[in-house]
């Protein structure tokens, strides 16, 4: 009887075991998909998608949850050639993510040609020797078999000429929802053993704060296509629920300033006659309500932080 338990304790500690948590990031220029990527693996949309390059400054991660393992996505901002302190500290912040991740997904559109831009990004990672990397060409639905092919080729060759090697190249379609599940399969044997790091019921680890800074933020750059998408920041004050209000009936009030670097770039936030930034207003309070799940009293500001960007003691109180 003896043996018998000790048996029993031994296979159950080997099935624990075999539990794999970790996590992984994907890279890639502007528009490669990785938003999307991300969506379709967590199958709920967390990652704010913008169809503006490099507009997800913070970490917004998704989970996917799995019997046999927790998946944890961080999305690190684009890695791009600095122009500003702000980007020499984004540039930072990147390499730092994809030293510390299990995995590096590297997606790349089938559609387009391997340009510079990838290459920067691939040389890059050829000098982070112990992560794991796995090339994902996304949008496989918009090429047909040969052109999809001739990309699997180049994407293997561009490795080896730096001198590396994917652990997988996976053609996937998130709009198609084709291997999205397989790329989840892929990535999974890649993570250490461990439990799970997060609850179930987790699928951002955002503070919600963080997340309605960045949903003004998008809001604010909507359409305002010849400004610099850096030259915004926003910051939210204060976000508290109102005072003496029924249960069923709460209020948020949030309170939240939009900084520009310079005067003239007030009247293209505001509008005229405040019209802009009326429509801010309204679109993000919408997004604010459905992330927040109650209404929302939103109180915006436009302010001026002369040349923030270049500042250190700026860019720290507007939390880079």
């Amino acid at each position: 009887m003896g043996g018998m338990s000790v048996r029993t304790q031994s296979s159950e500690q080997s099935a624990e075991a075999a539990h794999r948590a970790g996590f992984a990031c994907f890279v890639g220029r502007p528009n490669a998909g990785k938003s999307t990527l991300t969506n379709a693996l967590v199958g709920k949309k967390v990652a704010i998608t913008s169809n503006r390059p490099q507009t997800t400054r913070h970490t917004v991660r998704g989970i996917v949850h799995r019997p046999e393992a927790q998946l944890i996505l961080v999305d690190t901002p684009g890695l791009h050639k600095p122009r500003t302190l702000l980007g020499e500290r984004l540039n930072d912040v990147v390499r730092a993510t994809w030293a510390e991740v299990d995995v590096i997904g590297f997606c790349l559109p089938a559609d387009q040609k391997i340009g510079p831009g990838d290459r920067f990004i691939a040389k890059e990672l050829a000098g982070i020797k112990r992560t794991p990397k796995i090339a994902i060409v996304t949008k496989t639905d918009l090429v047909d078999s040969k052109a999809l092919a001739e990309q699997l080729i180049a994407v293997d060759q561009m490795a080896r000429e730096l001198g590396f090697e994917w652990q997988e190249i996976v053609p996937v379609s998130a709009v198609g929802d084709q291997q999205v599940a397989l790329l989840a399969d892929l990535l999974v044997p890649l993570l250490p053993e461990g439990p799970a790091l997060y609850p179930e019921g987790d699928l951002t680890d955002e503070p919600e704060q963080v997340m309605v800074a960045e949903l003004i933020r998008e809001a604010a750059l909507e359409g305002v296509r010849d400004e610099l998408p850096h030259s915004i920041a926003v910051v939210v004050e204060e976000m508290l629920p109102r005072e003496d209000r029924p249960a069923d009936r709460p209020l948020v009030d949030i309170h939240a300033n939009i900084y520009i670097e310079r005067p003239s770039q007030k009247g293209i936030i505001i509008g005229p006659k405040g019209k802009r930034l009326k429509d801010v207003g309204v679109k993000s309070r919408q997004q604010i309500e459905a992330l927040l799940g109650t209404p929302v009293f939103l109180d915006l500001h436009v302010k001026v932080a002369k040349d923030w960007q270049r500042d250190p003691k700026q860019l720290r109180r507007l939390g880079f």
